[in-house]
């Protein structure tokens, strides 16, 4: 019987433990978090789905402690699992795992190594993503990979659509390379990190727009953090306009010569971009409260809102 302890939280957590829990793997007990009460939750439950099946189930602030490390190493586990648990493991709990240590990523490693890989790769406009299952060392998302396997990222596609993806990546992975981990033949490739690149943690306030952006950077930052995710924002004359989405038509600007600049039509938000493109606004907030194509004349005046100026601008948006 192969035993493990798994660390998991989230979508690809929740996803991975029931992979193990079909090849028979013993779980002996599951590491994973308290839910955030200020974190809109779209993932489905690590903790749920082990106590359903009678595994215990701990919470702590931090792992890596005496009491936690003595607990592992009294179970004597084969493997280590970590499935997008939010605590780095120290080296101690690392190597009380007979046959391994494990790290089920969201990238293609090395690439976006860190916190908020998905975020990330769309910020930055990459076509592609994935899962990656590694080995752990003491430094984060770097050690020996074992598999790795690739989704596409579409031009309108959001944090929150990548994420599922990749979580269903991640479910395959597993269920493909763990016959291999189980008998001992799974390969183990040096990474080269010079390859790849590294990330930190996404906070609230990187996800504000400059509005001189190009039109692409803009709708990239708009679907990196959309909903669930904070949300992309930018400010002007101090008021805070909230972009929760966007499409990416590749339009000419109506308005080139007042970019940047928002409008409305019978149908729709527009924000004409210092590129010469325009992006569709289909979800705008003005601090706080819906921005509406029905409601923008009584909210920002009957024509073009110059972006760097707050004024209406006398312009025909029929």
């Amino acid at each position: 019987m192969t035993t493990a302890v798994v660390f998991g939280y989230s979508e690809v957590g929740e996803r991975c433990l029931r992979v193990l829990l079909r090849h028979g793997v013993q779980v002996q007990l599951v590491f994973s978090h308290e839910d955030d009460p200020s974190e809109v939750r779209w993932y489905r439950s690590v903790a749920e789905i082990a106590r359903s099946n009678h595994i215990g189930v701990v919470t702590p602030a931090d792992p890596n402690t005496g009491e936690w490390i003595s607990a592992v190493a009294q179970l004597r586990p084969d493997f280590i699992f970590s499935f997008y648990y939010r605590h780095m493991l120290c080296n101690e709990l690392l190597g009380l795992a007979s046959r391994g240590a494990l790290n089920m990523h969201g990238s293609l490693l090395p690439k976006y190594r860190g916190r908020a890989p998905v975020n990330w790769a769309i910020l930055h406009g990459e076509t592609e993503t994935g899962a990656s299952l590694h080995y752990m060392s003491s430094a984060p998302d770097a050690g020996p990979l074992v598999g790795q396997e690739r989704v596409p990222i579409r031009i309108e596609d959001t944090a929150l659509d990548v994420s599922l993806q990749v979580a269903a990546a991640a479910e395959r992975l597993l269920d493909r390379l763990l016959p291999d981990l189980i008998a001992g033949r799974a390969p183990a490739i040096p990474l080269d990190l010079s390859q790849g690149s590294y990330f930190g943690r996404r906070r609230p306030e990187d996800g504000q727009i400059s509005w001189h952006w190009p039109a692409l950077r803009i709708h990239n930052l708009i679907r990196a953090v959309a909903p669930p995710f904070p949300g992309a924002f930018g400010v002007s004359a101090g008021r805070t306009f909230r972009l929760l989405g966007s499409r990416y038509l590749r339009e000419p600007a109506r308005f080139p010569q007042l970019a940047p600049c928002l409008y409305a039509n019978d149908l729709a938000l527009y924000l004409d971009c210092v590129d010469g493109s325009r992006l569709t606004l289909p979800t705008v907030q003005l601090d706080g409260k819906p921005l509406t194509p029905n409601c923008f004349a009584a909210s920002c005046g009957t024509n073009v809102l110059s972006l760097g100026t707050l004024e209406a601008v006398s312009c025909d948006v029929s």
